[in-house]
């Protein structure tokens, strides 16, 4: 690949025993670890290792194809350093590549190896005619970065991971030779959270690695999940060795493929994909979103029909610039221009699907001038990837460092030849630690950890079509250094999700809960699992997902959906509305008809059957029976203080009076009757200022009872927000409940004694007492007011009021068509029999007297 490349070929009759795999001489050496090859992972494997012969020759093993860019970035840097004057001038770096297996025992092999110089590791012996090694550049993985460094610390050799960043590397007490060059990827939780916020997801999947790098991602999502309102659905852990692979494919794929948890975020590195895409596959395809972290790169894979599996995956990928020539050396790589190299020559028959034996034919697919485009995405990147640019930059690190070391001694002496040529690999750590450079792509690179910038990602949809024809399209990035609103962009219409349809799946353990809903958490499920439960009455909610429902405000109501709030309508018993109306029209049309009777007793005062019953307390009883309809009247229309305070008073008081009025009119038939008899004392209470005592003592009682009301808890207009759905009821509240029943108790038991005393006198002679129509009448009355009191606890709103204007109005009826109707009846139609003689007739004839 470069002049004076040496392949050590005479003594491995397998390419995956050659060791060093690549390599070019230099003044300089730089020792490169990268995972170029593994052995096949399979059932059988377990099965086979203590059955095959020992001295078996070659063992069946697969590329990794993509991985030959970062040998392609390593030669690309080393001629670039090489070519330039300004950089390490009179001074060549040569450099010796070895395959990292993705194992304990392998990767230790391959590190004693490089040490010893030789094929066949000898302890603490150096095969090498002069010790040229400054350097080790390996640990693609975190993994593989520790397994080396346990034996290069020994050595103080610089050890620099390409590799992804891991914090755990960053402990010098432990780690105190070892550098990483990546970017820092403490913001990738971060910016995965973000993309499934943006999608609504909540019931997600982890899959990482079962290392500490692994680990810290699954606790910083776990972190951000939680405060973003989003579920761990599952956790697995892949491990990372393929001695610890076989013994868990057949229980971790299909945990992942068979659970109902719709998108998966993959965390790990190129390795730990090499596993999971050697697991089995289920049977029938379940469509699943994969989030792929910036390095587990989902197009790698063995066959075409394992990128199926993969369709739509979204992948976080770093963002890198491209640097200048570079793809024009990747495309000039191929083995006609370097027929020497064993490593290209193997890559390009493994790639292209070439005859394993023999020659590389003519055939265009297999010719040696063959270009790298035609090969497809899983095979080979066109764009330089996160760990060739990291390559890049680290090959340019260590070259740096050792031109700052070397102009750091000459300036203080001049330097014999072998010296020159042979520093001590610890004596650049000094240097290389702060070690800064701006490379060729313009970036600015700090070996120091701390000087080093967060990540940028790009965020890139894997589309797989049929026969290796896929790609990885561009739909966004996340920037964490840049202003909130602008770090994260997602381009929703560029990405294809699945086969069927392009709609975003659906990633939620339960449905949205809507408008009008709260959700409900289940025992022992998560919270992202819930049940949409209808908010209760009075309540809403105005948005997806309500953790509760809100309370309308006392003048608000929820409409029928329960999403929002409407206004209240503010009612009374108003006399626009029919039934006002046809309430005001009854209690005016009684009133005028209680008016009417009342000329009519007037007119005729002077006829016996109007003189017969005391003729002051049938006026009286008249007109209180005038008031008793109109104060019917406060009842209706807006309350206000003044009608609160008169409506139940004026009400109490004036039928006080007209029972009252009725007692004593009975009362004073029941005393003529019993003082008929010369001598009897009963004379003296027929006088006629009895009867108004009875009036005014009885009325009396319940004016103070009132009075006493209106003292201590007077009637008050109130609005009534509960009574009636979507509706305020503006109505007087009672003020005192208790005083209220009071009046109403009283007014029943004058009623009560005046239908007990009527009844007494029912059977006195007809012409000469109205006993049994005023009987009748309180029989009414006191019906009335007996259905009165639980109709009127049990009503609500307007019908309360509605309740009591009925009674006021039915039980002034029945007293006046009771007792003055029959009267009138005679008065107006049957005017003969209202004479005294027909009166003394009647008295005559029946003998009673």
């Amino acid at each position: 690949m470069l002049p004076g490349s040496v392949q050590r070929t005479e003594k491995a009759p397998c390419f995956h025993q050659l060791n060093p795999v690549v390599s070019h001489d230099g003044d300089l050496v730089i020792g490169v670890f990268l995972s170029l090859f593994s052995l096949e992972v399979n059932r059988l494997m377990t099965a086979e290792l203590f059955q095959r012969p020992p001295n078996k020759p070659c063992e069946t093993y697969q590329w990794l194809f993509k991985n030959t860019q970062q040998v392609l970035a390593l030669i690309d840097a080393i001629k670039e350093i090489n070519r330039d004057p300004k950089l390490l001038p009179n001074i060549s770096l040569g450099f010796q590549v070895y395959n990292a297996y993705h194992s304990d025992a392998r990767t230790l092999e391959s590190s004693l190896r490089w040490l010893s110089g030789q094929y066949q590791f000898i302890p603490n012996y150096s095969c090498r005619k002069q010790n040229r090694t400054v350097a080790v550049i390996g640990g693609g993985t975190s993994t593989l970065s520790v397994q080396m460094s346990t034996l290069l610390n020994l050595y103080k050799f610089p050890q620099i991971s390409y590799g992804p960043f891991d914090s755990t590397l960053s402990d010098k007490v432990q780690f105190p030779s070892l550098y990483q060059m990546a970017p820092k990827d403490s913001s990738l939780p971060k910016g995965v959270v973000r993309l499934i916020v943006h999608f609504q997801w909540n019931w997600i999947g982890l899959v990482a690695t079962d290392d500490m790098r692994g680990e810290q991602f699954l606790w910083k999502m776990r972190a951000e999940m939680v405060k973003n309102g989003v579920c761990v659905s599952f956790t697995e852990k892949i491990p990372f060795t393929e001695r610890r692979h076989t013994e868990s494919q057949e229980a971790f794929m299909p945990r992942i493929f068979t659970s109902s948890t719709k998108v998966i975020v993959i965390h790990g590195d190129t390795d730990s994909l090499m596993i999971l895409r050697n697991s089995e596959m289920p049977l029938f395809s379940i469509h699943k979103v994969w989030i792929a972290t910036s390095h587990w790169d989902v197009t790698r894979r063995n066959f075409y029909i394992e990128g199926h599996a993969f369709h739509g995956a979204l992948i976080f990928s770093l963002l890198t610039s491209e640097i200048p020539g570079f793809k024009a050396s990747v495309k000039a790589a191929t083995p006609s221009k370097y027929p020497d190299d064993i490593l290209l020559r193997s890559f390009w028959l493994s790639a292209f699907r070439c005859p394993d034996e023999g020659e590389i034919t003519q055939q265009e697919t297999c010719s040696s001038n063959a270009s790298s485009k035609t090969l497809p995405l899983c095979s080979f990147d066109k764009s330089i990837t996160g760990l060739s640019y990291t390559m890049h930059n680290t090959i340019y690190a260590v070259a740096w460092a050792l031109h700052e070391m070397f102009m750091r001694k000459l300036e203080k002496s001049s330097m014999a030849d072998e010296e020159y040529l042979g520093p001590h690999s610890w004596q650049l750590h000094s240097f290389l630690r702060n070690t800064q450079f701006t490379n060729s792509a313009g970036d600015q690179v700090f070996v120091d950890e701390n000087r080093r910038p967060e990540a940028q990602y790009a965020i890139m949809n894997y589309m797989y079509f049929a026969k290796e024809n896929d790609g990885l399209v561009k739909v966004g990035q996340f920037v964490p250094t840049a202003p909130l609103g602008q770090d994260f962009t997602i381009c929703e219409e560029a990405i294809m999700w699945g086969w069927k349809d392009s709609k975003v799946p659906r990633g939620v353990c339960s449905d949205s809960c809507g408008p009008g809903f709260r959700k409900t958490p289940l025992d022992g499920e998560a919270a992202c699992c819930f049940e949409c439960t209808p908010c209760a009455e009075g309540e809403i909610s105005g948005h997806m997902n309500a953790e509760q429902c809100t309370k309308c405000p006392e003048t608000e109501y929820p409409n029928k959906q329960r999403d929002r709030c409407l206004p209240k309508i503010v009612t009374f018993l108003n006399v626009e509305e029919p039934l006002g109306m046809t309430l005001v029209f009854v209690a005016v049309s009684f009133s005028l008809l209680t008016a009417l009777v009342l000329l009519i007793f007037v007119k005729y005062q002077n006829t016996p059957i109007v003189k017969a019953n005391n003729r002051t307390l049938s006026y009286t009883l008249l007109i209180c029976l005038i008031f008793c309809f109109l104060c019917s009247l406060l009842f209706i229309g807006r309350p206000t203080t003044v009608t609160c305070l008169l409506q139940q008073t004026v009400f109490a008081v004036v039928f006080t009076v007209a029972v009252s009025s009725i007692l004593a009119k009975t009362m004073i038939v029941v005393l003529a009757f019993r003082g008929v008899r010369p001598g009897s004392r009963i004379h003296t209470f027929l006088h006629p200022r009895v009867s108004n005592y009875i009036v005014l003592i009885c009325s009396g009682i319940q004016v103070i009872l009132c009075g006493t009301w209106l003292g201590t808890a007077p009637p008050f207009p109130e609005a009534d927000t509960h009574s009636e759905y979507g509706h305020i009821i503006i109505r007087c509240n009672e003020g005192s409940i208790l005083v209220f029943y009071c009046v109403l108790g009283y007014m029943a038991l004058l009623a009560l004694a005046s239908f007990t005393v009527a009844f007494l006198a029912r059977n006195l002679p007809d012409t000469f007492n109205e006993a049994k129509f005023i009987t009748f009448s309180m029989l009414v009355f006191c019906s009335v007011w007996a259905s009165f009191v639980p109709t009127y606890q049990s009503s609500k709103g307007k019908a309360m009021v509605t309740v009591e204007i009925f009674s006021i109005l039915a039980s002034s009826a029945g007293l006046l068509g009771c007792i003055f109707i029959p009267k009138c009846f005679v008065i107006l139609l049957k005017a003969e029999r209202n004479t005294q003689a027909q009166i003394k007739n009647k008295w005559d004839s029946r003998g009673n007297v």
